[in-house]
């Protein structure tokens, strides 16, 4: 089935004027900014789509890049040739990876047409800051990176006062787009047009229903696949657009999954089967650990990960047994109230899931089945009881 890529190729000979900016459009555009523009517009510089693909070719390898970053070099190298994206002007590219404030943020903005600008955040890339961070949203009301979406957010609309904005962002940076959003002052969301959320986790400290929110609330679109995980963490949205997905779990994260007909994403009126087990069992398993529990995990897990020196996850895997080695001792020393918060977690993740598939089948395959045999033998009982 068609995807994002594919979209972009069918109206790519249609200006934004021609064709307005849309959820597709946006999806385009969060997965853009991940590719990595260091020096491209570090001292005001305003490069085009174009420009920027020329620099990313000559700057970026594409054979040492993940399964993810090579498909997004794909989907950039695509638009520079698109009528539609080419010309855009891209600017105020920031990334910041700061190990000791456990934080990884980036953001983009890029010109419209009409006086609109969209600003891009970037989800989480492969630092194992960023994945501390993302674990810390379990138990903090408010992590680095939300606090810099914001800031950047007020920053854009003091030097461009007359745009009409559109933020978005996919997984990290989708949460980032609702927290700006919702945390902005009202002068400032009310020159926001739209936020996008796609597959962005929630927020440990509840948002939704806030006068804030509300505020906000009816330009936020919310978008996650049909076994959303990331996008079921946390107090998030309850307003959600489903949309189908060719991959299966937690690969359904992937936006380029996501099956597009026409100029939209391919509907769904509810979540699978496995999207219901998981938000079950994620709603179970966060319910079971407290804040100070929470914190506990986050930090044992990190200490255990960047044992080795590994700053990336791709660290961990180029010497795999090397990394195995040291996180194995690192957990054999952590004293035995933390090996057992780490063990016991996960353990308890696993058996809430393992429950959930239970009761699952137990629902939809198991009670469904003894009800046909029960039709079953009342039928036969009245055929027997006619023949006598």
């Amino acid at each position: 089935m068609p995807n994002i890529q594919d979209h972009a190729l069918a109206t790519g000979g249609y200006t934004l004027a021609q064709r307005p900016f849309d959820a597709l459009d946006s999806l385009v555009l969060t997965q853009l900014v991940y590719m990595p523009m260091e020096g491209l517009m570090d001292r005001g510089q305003r490069p085009t789509v174009a420009q920027a693909w020329a620099y990313i070719r000559e700057h970026v390898d594409y054979e040492r890049l993940d399964t993810f970053q090579k498909k997004r070099y794909r989907l950039f190298e695509c638009c520079a040739g698109l009528k539609r994206y080419r010309d855009l002007p891209m600017h105020d590219y920031v990334n910041i990876i700061d190990g000791a404030m456990e934080m990884q943020f980036c953001a983009c903005t890029w010109d419209l047409s009409r006086g609109e600008c969209y600003i891009a955040f970037r989800g989480t890339d492969l630092t194992i800051a960023g994945w501390k961070e993302d674990l810390n949203m379990g138990y903090l009301e408010v992590i680095p990176s939300q606090t810099r979406a914001l800031e950047y957010l007020g920053r854009m609309t003091r030097q461009y006062p007359d745009a009409r904005l559109r933020i978005g962002g996919h997984s990290k940076g989708g949460n980032l787009s609702v927290y700006a959003a919702v945390k902005a002052p009202a002068a400032v969301q009310d020159c926001i047009v739209r936020v996008y959320n796609n597959d962005g986790p929630g927020f440990a400290k509840p948002l939704v229903g806030t006068p804030e929110h509300t505020r906000v609330a009816d330009r936020i679109l919310t978008v996650v696949p049909q076994s959303s995980v990331v996008g079921q963490l946390l107090e998030h949205e309850q307003n959600v657009e489903i949309v189908r997905s060719d991959a299966e779990g937690m690969l359904q994260h992937d936006g380029f999954s996501w099956q597009v007909v026409g100029d939209h994403f391919i509907h769904l009126d509810g979540f699978s089967r496995e999207g219901k087990v998981i938000d079950e069992t994620l709603e179970s398993w966060e319910g079971s650990l407290s804040p100070k529990q929470r914190e506990a995990f986050a930090d044992a897990l990190y200490t255990v990960l960047t044992a080795s020196g590994a700053k990336t996850l791709s660290d961990l895997n180029g010497d795999k047994l090397k990394s195995a080695v040291t996180m194995l001792k690192t957990y054999s020393n952590l004293d035995r109230e933390t090996r057992q918060l780490l063990s016991g977690s996960l353990r308890a993740l696993v058996g809430s899931y393992a429950k959930n598939v239970a009761d699952d089948v137990q629902k939809n395959d198991l009670e469904p089945l003894r009800r046909k045999l029960e039709r079953q033998r009342k039928k036969a009982e009245k055929r027997g009881a006619k023949k006598k």
